[in-house]
């Protein structure tokens, strides 16, 4: 098993058979209460105009997202775990578009299976890939920390990459290095009411349902389907 950490958004990797990508703050945090709330897939997009486009199309999905962090102008929802955390989702298509996550797994398709996670899912991700492909040779995985420079995404991907290599692994020290990371200071700020600190309470919880989050490369848009293990 060849496992390579790469740290960005804006890579181009060569192939590979498997392509993990990391956004713990909060894109695939948010995926992942958004399956827990019952939504079906969410359709992935490069930018607001995309998504503005498909909504005018499918006057019933509901655009998800931020740009820098803060709410998009003509969106039904922004990119708050904690939002997500209390909304019905049943039966709902979602079309998202952030700055990082979304941004590095469009860049990410260049490989035979693609999952995307945050901390809370990253765990369930990790054992199923072990598990799934444990006697396969060769292996080439990339883990993707979607965040440029943050060490939330980085302390996530080291998380994954160790239970792969059944290594030591720390959920405890990952979760403080997301807590003390740069992109959850803003959280902890009361002068800043853009940002949620119930949000990385949520970023840093492990959950144990049952799925993982897969994204299906054969459709138009790329779209992330539950699937559950």
């Amino acid at each position: 098993m060849s496992i390579t950490i790469y740290q960005g958004n804006e890579h181009s990797l060569p192939p590979s058979d498997i392509n993990i990508v990391i956004d713990v703050i909060r894109a695939f945090t948010v995926a992942h209460h958004a399956f827990l709330k019952g939504a079906s897939n969410i359709l992935l997009v490069e930018s607001v105009e995309d998504a503005l486009l498909l909504k005018n199309k499918h006057p019933h999905y509901l655009l998800a997202g931020e740009v820098n962090g803060l709410a998009i102008k003509g969106f039904d929802l922004d990119n708050s775990p904690e939002r997500f955390a209390n909304t019905n989702l049943s039966e709902k298509t979602l079309v998202q578009k952030t700055t990082n996550g979304v941004k590095a797994t469009l860049n990410s398709l260049n490989t035979k299976q693609l999952f995307v996670t945050g901390f809370s899912n990253a765990r369930m991700t990790a054992n199923y890939i072990r598990k799934l492909y444990k006697d396969i040779e060769n292996l080439t995985i990339h883990i993707i920390a979607s965040h440029p420079t943050g060490d939330d995404d980085l302390a996530c991907a080291e998380f994954i990459r160790n239970i792969l290599t059944g290594e030591r692994d720390v959920a405890s020290e990952t979760k403080r290095r997301i807590m003390n990371s740069t992109a959850a200071k803003k959280f902890f700020d009361p002068q800043n009411l853009d940002f949620n600190r119930e949000d990385i309470r949520l970023c840093t919880k492990e959950l144990n349902h049952p799925f993982i989050m897969k994204v299906n490369k054969e459709c138009k848009i790329p779209m992330i389907e539950r699937i559950d293990i």
